[in-house]
């Protein structure tokens, strides 16, 4: 056995003070997804004690808090990855209200296929995203200028192609060009609903006592909305931590330019995670038509900053490079929670608004810290 497989020879590689060691209190406190753990605990503890009599943990008060939280997810996974790239896209709201109208308009005033208005809106909201990028690597703008510019230009059409085709605002009619259709139901539609009859039959779950749901379970199936956030935060979790690109995605956002030197094709990265934003924002906006039934053109109003916020409680920084998916899932858990737990407690809704205040400058300076112990600042 040569020296240098020795033990003493590890030991001394080990003890060689330049070898930076990191205690494992340092190591848990630079993990991007602390402070949504903690808030999570906080915020499911505090709603035990005040609202737990409620309602807000039955069957059915879970599925209201899970369905909130999934359309923060939705939203928050595609913008995690973005601003771990590097980048901001404010016009993630604007988009919501403009793919939703697209499907109506497409679906409900041209009479197309439910099915190829929902494939047509994807493509069209996934290239509008990869033009966003392109601007944004091409000219050198702060991405913040450029898609605040695509709120309003996006916003403007969702409410000006309704009025110019249908003299209103909000197009209704989607349930019904959309029965019978193949691709709809992977939207509006449910899952698992031949279990949940089974719980209810079963005295596990409520079921309703009267009308023309008399036995049936309070919580019919779990929303085709839940099950996209779930594929969303798994996919993304999977690219951000399992692939070469995921590794790219953080170079890109920490140091574009030694990225380049290393071959990193970080223009390509940057306007895809800008495509991969707009797709989030359409499955959001699928979802939201398929289950009122409608599109309107104040849908999605401030969902680009709910989805930034989450994004920050789940440890990701404002200056690009670091980062978790999961983290920003559970910061979408949280909100979901708050925002039906308020309500389940009994306290006025509108300081839900002032929670998201409260959180953010909470959260911005909790990652400001985690990010002077990452590089040694002080």
């Amino acid at each position: 056995m040569s020296e240098a497989n020795t033990p003493q020879a590890g030991q001394a590689l080990v003890d060689d003070e330049r070898i930076k060691q990191i205690s494992p209190l340092r190591k848990a406190l630079i993990r991007p997804e602390l402070g949504g753990m903690c808030g999570t605990v906080i915020v499911f503890f505090l709603f035990f004690i005040f609202a737990g009599d409620s309602g807000m943990f039955n069957a059915q008060g879970v599925m209201n808090w899970s369905t909130v939280s999934a359309q923060f997810a939705l939203i928050a996974v595609g913008a995690c990855l973005l601003m771990i790239a590097g980048e901001f896209d404010l016009s993630i709201g604007s988009m919501i209200g403009f793919a939703g109208m697209m499907i109506a308009i497409f679906g409900v005033t041209l009479g197309w296929p439910m099915w190829a208005a929902i494939l047509v809106t994807f493509v069209l909201c996934t290239a509008i995203g990869g033009i966003s990028g392109y601007i944004v690597v091409r000219t050198g703008l702060p991405s913040f200028i450029v898609t605040l510019a695509f709120l309003f230009i996006l916003r403007g059409f969702t409410i000006f192609l309704p009025q110019m085709l249908e003299r209103k605002t909000i197009i209704g009619g989607i349930r019904d060009a959309a029965e019978g259709d193949w691709l709809a139901p992977m939207f509006g539609g449910k899952i698992l609903t031949g279990l949940f009859q089974w719980m209810g039959d079963a005295g596990i779950i409520a079921t309703f006592e009267r009308g023309n749901k008399m036995g049936q379970p309070v919580v019919e199936g779990i929303p085709m909305l839940i099950v996209w956030a779930l594929f969303m935060i798994f996919l993304g979790h999977f690219i951000l931590t399992r692939t070469q690109f995921g590794n790219w995605i953080f170079a890109a956002g920490g140091d574009a330019e030694s990225a380049r030197n290393s071959g990193v094709p970080v223009n390509k990265v940057k306007i895809l995670m800008f495509m991969f934003t707009a797709f989030s924002a359409a499955v959001f906006a699928a979802c939201q038509v398929m289950e009122f039934g409608s599109a309107g053109a104040d849908r999605g109003l401030l969902k680009e900053f709910e989805a930034i916020i989450a994004v920050v409680i789940g440890g990701a920084l404002l200056t690009g490079g670091y980062g978790s998916v999961i983290g920003a899932a559970l910061g979408a858990l949280i909100f979901g929670v708050v925002q039906q737990g308020l309500f389940f407690a009994g306290v006025e809704s509108s300081l839900f608004r002032v929670f998201l205040g409260v959180i953010l400058l909470f959260a911005v300076i909790l990652n400001t810290y985690i990010r002077r112990i990452i590089t040694g600042e002080r």
